[in-house]
């Protein structure tokens, strides 16, 4: 049974999802754009499943919120290895998107912001640092500084 409203402010992102401590990441990109193996480090890292490869969003006040859809509940595909069932999350407020189709080129990258719904979202573009999965953690546990 599905979870969220259907109506006029609801939309599918081509995007997975994973939520920690009670607030969502969106990871949008292109096919290939590394999404789900993003959302499987984080997972590894201690976050939640939301959804993968569509994630449904909607609007509840002044929170965006996501979820997967009925038939995609509970799977993530690892690429070479096989579609994996995980126990999901369930619906999350969104607090952060990553765009994996821009790879970020600043140290210290100015602070970025895209609409959904609405409602404005913090953006961050894709980095090919190691560390780049747990700083997003960190970022949804803390408030950025700087």
């Amino acid at each position: 049974m599905s979870k969220h409203p259907q109506n006029p402010d609801t939309a599918i992102l081509h995007a997975s999802c994973v939520a920690i401590d009670g607030s969502a990441v969106l990871i949008t990109g292109a096919s290939g754009s590394g999404k789900s193996g993003l959302a499987l480090q984080l997972m590894s890292l201690g976050a939640s499943l939301v959804s993968d490869d569509r994630t449904i969003i909607w609007r509840k006040g002044d929170t965006l919120m996501a979820d997967a859809p009925d038939r995609l509940r509970g799977l993530i595909e690892a690429r070479e290895v096989a579609i994996l069932r995980v126990d999901p999350a369930g619906p999350h407020p969104v607090s952060l998107l990553i765009d994996m189709d821009a790879v970020e080129t600043q140290r210290l990258p100015d602070h970025h912001q895209t609409q959904l719904l609405g409602l404005h979202i913090t953006i961050l573009k894709k980095s090919n640092l190691a560390h780049f999965p747990a700083t997003i953690l960190a970022y949804l546990r803390g408030q950025r500084e700087a």
